[in-house]
């Protein structure tokens, strides 16, 4: 069975194919270079880009995997949540083709995308899964397939978004977070950084306050590699301990970590380190991507869930527990 997966939820065009649960091909047309000017993403302009490289990248992806349009068998896009102009490019790309085609059709939740990423094959549930990417900072208890309750979620920034908006005070490229880590590389001693909101009764988040505080500290003037290194322990050393209390709290021992700030080594080695069992997307299918949603798709479809009609709008707002 061949799944086509569309991904248009921010700045990135994702085309992945799946076949019986094995991603095949995995494109992605990055718009970095677009949007580093202003520092991060400017909807209306990664809308645009999303129209011109979509039909070229599914073209693209099609020929790699030696099929035509007929051979698919569903197709599947983000529905949401994610920049609404964005969004609508892929979705109803898919389901224009969907419809052309005579095949089903499987409207996909952006976060259960990156968790089906991360879900290896033969894991059941009920296991814990944070999603950190650069829009999202969720902890969920996935209690099945469709199926999950939300722990705690970030009061202000995203994850990722932090490490872009720190990233830019050091005066570093877009997106953040891989050049705060490359950066913090450099550093035998860090700039020691708060931990956020120790000490709370519930698995919240929050960023904010460590990009206040690198702000205080790049205005005194302080080394820019030991100003990456503390920002980034303070951190990892937050996420790590909220998903630690809730897997105490749970007594759940296995995790799985995706969304972009998954491909953070130092986060991995730190997650690796809590004895619990933790599972990672393969190398690829971090960053927003269409395999990860034709992945979610196919799950869906082998457990039987029904096709989306095609009268179902995307939507920039989606609770994962609704989807």
């Amino acid at each position: 069975m061949w799944v086509l997966g569309i991904d248009t939820s921010c700045d990135d065009t994702g085309v992945g194919l799946v076949r019986d649960g094995k991603v095949v091909v995995n494109l992605v047309a990055s718009q970095v270079r677009l949007h580093e000017a202003f520092g991060g993403v400017v909807p209306e302009l990664a809308s645009r880009e999303h129209l011109k490289a979509l039909p070229l990248l599914v073209e693209r992806a099609l020929a790699e995997a030696g099929l035509t349009p007929k051979g698919l068998d569903l197709v599947a896009a983000t529905r949401g949540p994610g920049l609404i102009g964005a969004l609508l490019v892929g979705y109803t790309f898919a389901k224009g083709m969907a419809f052309a085609l005579d095949r089903p059709f499987y409207a996909v939740h952006h976060l259960e995308g990156h968790i089906a990423a991360a879900w290896p094959e033969g894991l059941t549930p009920p296991f814990l899964a944070l999603v950190a990417s650069g829009g999202h900072t969720h902890l969920y208890e996935v209690l099945d397939l469709g199926r999950y309750r939300l722990l705690g979620a970030t009061r202000d920034d995203a994850a990722g978004e932090a490490f872009d908006k720190v990233a830019r005070l050091l005066g570093l490229g877009f997106p953040g977070g891989p050049e705060v880590e490359r950066l913090a590389e450099e550093a035998e001693e860090a700039v020691p950084f708060p931990v956020p909101l120790r000490g709370q009764e519930g698995y919240d988040f929050s960023f904010s306050g460590l990009k206040t505080k690198a702000l205080h500290l790049v205005e005194k003037g302080l080394p820019k590699a030991a100003l990456a290194k503390g920002f980034q322990e303070a951190a990892i050393a937050h996420l790590a301990e909220v998903v630690l209390k809730a897997a105490r709290d749970t007594g759940h021992r296995v995790l799985l970590v995706a969304g972009g700030v998954a491909a953070n080594r130092a986060l991995q080695e730190r997650f690796k380190e809590a004895g619990l069992e933790v599972h990672f997307p393969p190398r690829g299918l971090s960053q927003d991507n269409g395999a990860m949603i034709a992945l979610a798709a196919w799950r869906r479809h082998q457990r039987g869930f029904p096709p989306s009609p095609l009268s179902l709008g995307a939507t920039a707002y989606w609770p994962l527990e609704e989807a």
